[in-house]
């Protein structure tokens, strides 16, 4: 079965999402900033075909997008992701991939309101099954659903037919 072009595009932002979380992580534990890590991953673990090596194939400018948008936005994504956590916790409690991927899809939900609620939470949660066997993907949902209640209530006020 031949791939649509919307099929390709969801594949190559499903891979965009995965590394963005990867480069998030790196980011936090080494300091690194934004720009570095993103030139790391063009450079290095990003390919194109007929290059030699195991490369990732991804949607770049939304990898890129998605780590410099975190980094800008991380301020009101970090404030309202730490609404919706339950009293006493802390975001800095959290696993450091929890809140790459929190962070991730907050951003997405706040200032990409192109890519649906529903995307986005879904994208997530699969990737938080890609890192974590136990209750972390039911968190990681149940913290972007009210993270987008939060940030896009018209978005979820449509009718039901």
């Amino acid at each position: 079965m031949t791939e649509t072009p919307s099929d390709t595009r969801a594949r190559l932002r499903r891979s965009a999402r995965l590394s963005a979380v990867q480069a998030l992580y790196q980011m936090e534990l080494s300091g690194t900033g934004a720009r570095a890590v993103v030139k790391q991953f063009r450079d290095h673990r990003f390919g194109h075909d007929g290059e030699p090596g195991e490369f990732i194939e991804a949607d770049e400018d939304f990898f890129e997008d998605l780590l410099s948008g975190v980094v800008r936005a991380q301020d009101d994504v970090d404030k309202l992701t730490a609404s919706t956590l339950k009293e006493g916790w802390k975001l800095s409690r959290l696993d450091a991939t929890v809140r790459a991927i929190l962070r991730a899809g907050g951003y997405e939900l706040l200032r990409r309101t192109d890519v649906p609620t529903r995307v986005v939470i879904n994208e997530y949660v699969d990737i938080a099954h890609a890192f974590f066997e136990g209750p972390e993907p039911a968190f990681i949902n149940a913290s972007l659903d009210a993270f987008a209640r939060a940030a896009r209530p018209a978005a979820d006020a449509a009718p039901e037919s």
